[in-house]
């Protein structure tokens, strides 16, 4: 009998999940039951994909950069993959301030429900906690991003995920002095992390293996834990607006992958899939980065040399879906409480939008934040701020899920671009968990 493909056995334990999260939802003990013995395989889960996260951007942009032999590669590669990110990050952005103007969802929210969503959600820690990161990163000055990206010891940078820019700087200046000393004497080195990257690859194939069973966990853990349904039904139309713009880009980035790659969009999202449903499962990009440079090399065919720059570079700058979101986002909390927006004002949403999304946390939540620094840049009154994320809040976690897709599949549609412009978009060479295994 043939074996069920693994973004089926994903999206199985994925529907299972949010029908036993909304069975549970109707038994007393049901919310207890599965957040002290089901959530935490989920969490498990994410756990050891973050775990590896670290070693495998570190072995497999190491090895990439060895690779080159020539460092004017690398920089054409990290021109064209920087460059490619902001046309995305600016057209996922133009389409999300589109969709919002045309449909207007802010103009269909009651002053009622206004109200109530501010009385539930103004004070709560979450949005508190986002206002104030906000500021802190606002007050920063301007080049305190490139400060950042420094770091003063590569071990602590190593040892948090959310330094993932700092360690991406140590490796490409250690992989560029590689290339400096020459084959022989980077040889030791060079095939130190060689075999550590194929290690990490086979352990992210062995964490796969639990992957139906962990998305399972993490959906009926999201789903009990869930708002109010009134207000979710309240903003419904203003999900859809989100929702349909990041329909929208995966479509353009089907489109770009036609024309540019001459592949198949509908064979390339279905190699992406179990990345795409993993990324909708965790919410995060940083957690789902290890599955998404597995699927790009060996089921999509980018060269090393490629993917191992740009997927971990675009998990972290590049926020096509979350961009998107900031603009229909603040125009949507513009449109609800009454605060009319210029021209002049959407192009700064652009601008600030794009330049928040560098360097922001591929973690969940992330968006938050930015959104508050895209609304302190148009003049939005920092009173009403609390209430404007507070009119959101309820139904930001199932659009990060989305978003979270739509920032993967950018990243995958980004390397695969990249490395057919540079000659580096080969055959698939699936590898198995069990290839070395005994039998």
């Amino acid at each position: 009998m043939r074996k069920l493909e693994l973004h089926w056995q994903i999206l199985i334990g994925m529907l299972l999940g949010i029908l036993f999260g909304f069975a549970m939802t109707y038994v007393d003990w049901g919310k207890d039951f599965v957040s002290d013995w089901i959530q935490p395989l989920g969490t498990i889960f994410v756990k050891l994909l973050k775990l590896i996260a670290i070693p495998l951007i570190v072995a497999s942009l190491v090895k990439g950069i060895s690779d080159l032999k020539d460092i004017s590669k690398f920089r054409n590669i990290g021109l064209r993959t920087i460059g490619i990110y902001i046309i995305t990050t600016v057209f996922a952005i133009t389409i999300g301030l589109v969709l919002v103007n045309l449909m207007q969802p802010g103009n269909g929210i009651s002053q009622e429900t206004v109200e109530k969503l501010t009385d539930t959600y103004a004070g709560d820690a979450g949005v508190t906690s986002k206002i104030e990161e906000a500021s802190r990163q606002k007050g920063s000055g301007p080049l305190q991003f490139i400060e950042d990206m420094v770091p003063d010891n590569a071990f602590a940078a190593m040892s948090d995920n959310g330094l993932m820019l700092q360690v991406i700087f140590f490796t490409i200046f250690l992989g560029i002095s590689m290339l400096l000393i020459g084959e022989e004497k980077s040889k030791p080195l060079k095939d130190f992390f060689d075999s550590m990257n194929e290690v990490v690859l086979k352990m992210v194939d062995l964490i796969m293996l639990t992957a139906p069973y962990a998305v399972f966990a993490l959906l009926a853990g999201v789903v009990v834990s869930s708002s109010d349904p009134d207000l979710l039904l309240a903003l419904l139309k203003y999900a859809l607006v989100v929702v349909l713009g990041l329909a929208l880009m995966i479509i353009f980035y089907g489109i770009l992958v036609s024309v540019f790659t001459k592949k198949n969009p509908f064979w390339f999202l279905k190699e992406m899939s179990p990345a795409q449903l993993l990324a909708f499962s965790t919410s995060s990009s940083a957690a789902t980065l290890p599955v998404t440079m597995e699927r790009v090399e060996e089921h999509i065919g980018v060269d090393k040399e490629v993917s191992s720059f740009v997927l971990p570079v675009g998990a972290t700058i590049n926020m096509d879906g979350t961009s998107l979101y900031q603009g229909v986002a603040a125009v949507f909390i513009s449109q609800a409480l009454g605060f009319d927006l210029t021209f002049a004002d959407q192009l700064t949403i652009v601008l600030t939008a794009l330049l928040a999304s560098i360097g922001s946390a591929a973690v969940p939540g992330a968006g938050m934040v930015m959104l508050v620094i895209v609304l302190e840049s148009i003049g939005f009154p920092s009173d009403k701020l609390a209430i404007g994320l507070a009119l959101i809040f309820a139904v930001d976690r199932p659009l990060d899920m989305c978003r979270t897709i739509v920032n993967v599949t950018g990243d995958a549609t980004v390397s695969m671009l990249v490395a057919k412009s540079v000659g580096k978009l080969g055959e698939p060479k699936v590898k198995n968990w069990d290839d070395n295994l005994k039998k």
